[in-house]
């Protein structure tokens, strides 16, 4: 490993800790003091989720990186893990799956710069679907790379469950496990079959952002051939002897990542966590709080549109009502207990402006050149026709602002339940921010388009 990938992978390793140490500090002040009256069961939940984000960071300090066996039954998932290890550590045999439950086994590679920790998993079609499914996305992820083991033609079930472990934006690598029984199979023949299997399937197509570096053949526990054995002293015999595992091509595949981004990965995995955890924050709070958001909304909506409409100065129109509208974000955030500063509230309102496409623009403008009829209007007088065109154009503009305030609101508040990860530090912005730094050789390079799309 060069020098410039140690000190990329520990600087990744600093921005990741960063993020959890402010996610922690934050949440940890805010439900111990909040603005708001304390809600025992709200605090309970935020607690439940900051142990989530503690863990994320134990887990960053402990260098163990998770490396998650999945597959259908009799894949040889166990047999793989005993050939990386050298040793029968899972149990193995002939009976129709053996692991009935998720067991590890911890390894130090020759670097010793991490750890690793193997888990071997019940085969995916062994045990009831949603019971599966619940056990496949909690170990999906607490690891950092997955093993997906596959023996034989690669049927449309294994399919199907590789596009749904893809889901938990994980680095996946396909073991194409006795290859000693199917000499046929290499990395083209296997990924062409991935393709045909992923043809029609609009969104679930593998081969987007698996290619065929990221898939290895081994023969993790071949079969005994049966072999001549010539002896100088004795007649020729007959016996069955079982050849070594064919397991090098994964070991170093192995070996290469955890050299080149193992704690990239860490760094990344505990980033995810903490971003699940933040938006699993601010959704309860934004439930258990609707009420008052919906209060909060609609109040700065008549506020501002009271203001809007008996102001005659068309420049405070618009100042007045952009302070109106970041004050509304700033005090849902205070309400929801999220971090928001006068900056980030401003960047939301610009966002939100510019990606209404351009309703909400178009409101303002209308509502400025509004301001200044209205201006025009009390210029000229306080007649009769003036006071009228005065006070319809105030109403026109006073609805046009209410609308904006309304809307302005509700927008924030869909940003809001994302957790707000997204501001200085948050775990979507430091995401991006690794993603844009890897290497393109690199096994999360590949899955770059497809987070890139779920972060923005």
């Amino acid at each position: 490993m060069t020098q410039s990938a140690s000190h990329r992978q520990e600087s990744h390793v600093n921005q990741a800790r960063a993020s959890l140490q402010q996610a922690l500090s934050w949440y940890g002040k805010v439900y111990r003091h909040g603005p708001y009256p304390p809600d025992a069961t709200l605090q309970a939940a935020v607690r439940d989720r900051l142990r989530t984000i503690e863990s994320a960071s134990e887990k960053l300090d402990d260098k163990t990186v998770r490396i998650a066996t999945f597959g259908l039954v009799s894949r040889g998932k166990s047999a793989v893990i005993n050939a990386l290890l050298g040793q029968k550590v899972m149990h193995t045999g002939p009976l129709h799956g053996v692991t009935r439950w998720p067991q590890s086994a911890r390894w130090t590679p020759p670097s010793g710069k991490v750890i690793v920790e193997f888990i071997d998993t019940p085969g995916l079609d062994e045990i009831a679907g949603q019971e599966r499914a619940q056990m496949a996305r909690e170990v999906a992820a607490q690891s950092d790379l997955i093993l997906f083991v596959v023996a034989g033609d690669i049927t449309r079930t294994e399919y199907q469950a590789l596009c749904e472990l893809r889901a938990a934006q994980k680095p996946l690598l396909i073991v194409f496990n006795k290859v000693d029984l199917y000499p046929d199979a290499d990395r083209e023949r296997i990924y062409q079959q991935l393709q045909q299997l992923g043809a029609g399937e609009s969104g679930r197509r593998l081969q987007q952002v698996l290619s065929a570096d990221e898939i290895v053949t081994v023969a993790a526990a071949p079969a005994p051939m049966h072999v001549r054995v010539e002896r100088p002293d004795a007649p020729d015999s007959h016996e069955w002897e079982t050849p070594p595992p064919q397991i090098d091509a994964l070991r170093a595949k192995i070996l290469d990542i955890l050299n080149r981004e193992g704690r990239s990965l860490l760094a990344l995995n505990a980033l995810f966590q903490a971003r699940e955890a933040e938006v699993a924050i601010a959704q309860t709070t934004l439930q258990m709080r609707r009420e008052l958001a919906e209060a909060l909304i609609w109040r700065y909506a008549r506020n501002k549109s009271i203001a809007v409409g008996i102001n005659p100065i068309a420049v405070l129109d618009a100042i007045g009502g952009a302070i109106a509208d970041l004050a509304l974000i700033r005090a849902l955030a205070r309400l929801y207990g999220l971090p928001m500063t006068s900056h980030e509230a401003g960047k939301l309102w610009r966002t939100i402006l510019f990606s209404s496409g351009g309703l909400l623009l178009g409101e303002l403008v209308s509502s400025v050149l509004l301001g200044f009829g209205k201006s025009a209007s009390a210029v000229v007088g306080w007649d009769g026709s003036g006071l009228a065109a005065f006070g319809g154009t105030a109403l026109l503009q006073a609805g046009i602002a209410g609308y904006g305030a309304y809307a302005i609101g509700r927008a924030a508040q869909d940003y809001l339940e994302r957790g707000c990860s997204w501001g200085p530090l948050g775990p979507s912005t430091t995401i991006r921010d690794i993603l844009e730094q890897v290497e393109p050789n690199a096994i999360v390079y590949r899955l770059r388009q497809e987070l890139g799309q779920q972060l923005a």
